[in-house]
């Protein structure tokens, strides 16, 4: 589920509007989308999840909503992703349906080892490389890579400036994924790039 983990960012919408753009990363392969917006209300937000959950239910894909509990349980979405400014796991977890998907950024061993405890289901570490879409992220080291990952046994996306070019830097790192942003979302074609990230990142985290 967690091998190509696809978050999406508005910034790249143009040619195509981003209902369009998740769908060719679906063809192309990706295993989880991640809905990201920042930007826009409850209503619209909800409104997009909604369409955007049908979309990944048609290609049996599980949705997750970025930071926003109150949409991921209005529009359906299979699940929710905090960072470690935002909610925390356990509260979610309260009010959340027990089969929710709560995934949780972890930056150390602590945080990991927090996480876990408290229920989330997978951690999102990084960021591994200098990331075009949060500038100001803090870098983890491929060793803090690998130590994150094996301090936990819920499974663990790298996250964070990752391309084609650089992602077999991350393979024996304990990973169990990657999640891409303007690698996917931000290529010419979107579905071609999502097939050959899907293969690079078989080979990082498989051999």
């Amino acid at each position: 589920m967690l091998l190509l983990y696809a978050v999406t960012d508005r910034a790249w919408v143009g040619r195509q509007t981003l209902y369009e753009q998740v769908e060719d990363a679906l063809r192309g392969g990706a295993t989880i989308i991640q809905l990201r917006e920042k930007e826009l209300g409850d209503d619209e937000f909800i409104k997009e999840a909604i369409d955007i959950k049908g979309l990944c239910g048609r290609y049996k894909v599980p949705l997750i909503i970025n930071d926003n509990l109150k949409v991921a349980l209005e529009s359906g979405a299979d699940g929710i992703h905090v960072g470690i400014e935002d909610a925390p796991v356990s509260v979610i977890r309260s009010k959340a349906p027990s089969d929710f998907i709560i995934g949780a950024t972890a930056k150390t061993v602590e945080q990991a080892l927090a996480a876990e405890k408290n229920g989330a289901d997978y951690l999102g570490v990084g960021a591994v490389f200098p990331s075009k879409t949060k500038k100001t992220a803090i870098r983890i080291t491929a060793e803090q890579l690998k130590e994150i990952c094996s301090s936990v046994s819920i499974p663990a996306v790298a996250i964070g400036g990752i391309s084609k070019s650089n992602v077999m830097e991350l393979k024996g790192g304990g990973m169990t994924g990657i999640a891409v942003v303007s690698a996917v979302f931000g290529a010419k074609d979107i579905c071609a790039e999502t097939k050959e990230l899907k293969k690079l990142a078989e080979m990082a985290i498989y051999g």
